[in-house]
């Protein structure tokens, strides 16, 4: 019975979270990264622009600000020498130097390359967290923590179907 308790009361929490959510006016994947519908962006393109250009699983996160399943990322397991690029205009985001195995299942970074990214604040799902998203596009990539390994001590959790990886010769 109080197994049963924990599932229920866990459901309803979750249920409660997400329309809380829709209702706060916080971003959602029903108004994606409300910069790019702005065109504030090198690259701007149509939905249906961006539709064709992507897979969906791309269009999901880079588009509609979501997250893939963790684990399911070749790249989070990619260590060879090489660029990190955006999956939807191709702009050099992260070095191979700066990726460490964080544990989560996505790939990580400590660092982006110079003026490659930009950040806004995400309060989906009741938390507030730091987005990441390409600058010249506004693809969103995923989120930066401060509970990375030095010299930043920061973590850019990103999602791999976001990024393109091109090896560089050693």
């Amino acid at each position: 019975m109080k197994k049963r308790y924990f599932l229920g009361a866990g459901a309803a929490f979750l249920g409660t979270a997400w329309f809380l959510r829709s209702l706060s006016g916080s971003q959602s994947t029903a108004n994606a990264n409300p910069e790019t519908r702005k065109g504030k962006f090198e690259i701007t393109k149509t939905e249906a622009e961006w539709r064709k250009l992507l897979t969906p699983e791309q269009f999901y996160v880079l588009r509609q600000q979501g997250t893939e399943r963790a684990g399911t990322s070749p790249l989070d397991k990619e260590y060879r020498q090489g660029v990190f690029s955006c999956a939807a205009c191709q702009l050099p985001l992260f070095k191979s130097a700066t990726k460490f195995n964080s544990g989560t299942g996505w790939p990580s970074f400590y660092a982006p390359i110079a003026d490659a990214t930009k950040t806004t604040t995400d309060t989906a799902f009741l938390m507030t967290r730091v987005e990441v998203h390409c600058r010249r596009c506004g693809g969103h990539l995923g989120h930066v923590f401060d509970d990375g390994p030095k010299p930043t001590g920061d973590r850019y959790c990103m999602n791999g179907v976001a990024l393109k990886f091109s090896p560089t010769a050693a």
